[in-house]
């Protein structure tokens, strides 16, 4: 991956209401009406964020009919909200969901809707010295 291509998706990820966007559609997969409600913007400005984020790589969207439904592209785009929380000093923990039982790390496959997520704690960072 070029250094341009790096830039590129922490530029899609750097509006707020791109990352709780991003945030959302990481956690399970959201329409675009519930992801506009979420973040308290119209659909069509909602819709032009996912374009930047698809263009990214960093989303991926399924069409059901006339509705397209997006969620994360994979499961780093979690990974890198997390990191980016960690680094700023408001993530104070991950919930990650359990491994397969196989001891290998990797996660359950289950279907979509009893898939467990990550879930972000966001908590402001303390003072120094507190």
């Amino acid at each position: 991956m070029s250094v341009d291509a790096i830039v590129e998706v922490l530029k899609a990820i750097a509006d707020p209401t791109r990352f709780q966007l991003l945030s959302a559609v990481s956690q399970r997969e959201c329409g675009v009406r519930e992801l506009a409600e979420l973040v308290g913007a119209h659909i069509a400005a909602v819709s032009q964020h996912l374009a930047k984020l698809r263009a990214a790589g960093l989303v991926i969207g399924r069409r059901d009919g006339t509705r397209i439904f997006y969620r994360a592209a994979n499961a780093q785009v979690a990974a890198l909200l997390t990191e980016a929380g960690l680094l700023a000093g408001y993530v104070t923990g991950v919930i990650d969901p359990p491994d397969d039982g196989r001891g290998t790390g990797a996660v359950a496959t289950a279907p979509q809707a009893a898939r467990p997520t990550w879930q972000l704690k966001l908590t402001p960072p303390r003072p120094a010295g507190a």
